[in-house]
């Protein structure tokens, strides 16, 4: 998936995934794609109704090996 930034928070527990992806997506225009890269189990749920409730898209997420993929789509 083509992405415009990737955020590594691997390591970081709640809530800084969400504090850094927030900061992050703020610096992208709409449209624009953010790869978040989280070790945080919490992530999974935080960062997908995160999305939803500000108008932003998560275009999709995977996880291997306790490792999350976040692709996130600014709104």
């Amino acid at each position: 998936m083509n992405n415009n930034k990737v955020l590594d928070v691997k390591g970081l527990n709640c809530p800084m995934p969400l504090v850094k992806t927030k900061k992050a997506l703020n610096e992208l225009q709409s449209g624009e794609v953010l790869e978040v890269i989280a070790t945080d189990k919490g992530a999974k749920a935080d960062l997908t109704a995160w999305a939803k409730s500000t108008g932003n898209e998560m275009v999709d997420m995977k996880e291997e090996n306790n490792v999350f993929t976040f692709y996130i789509k600014k709104g």
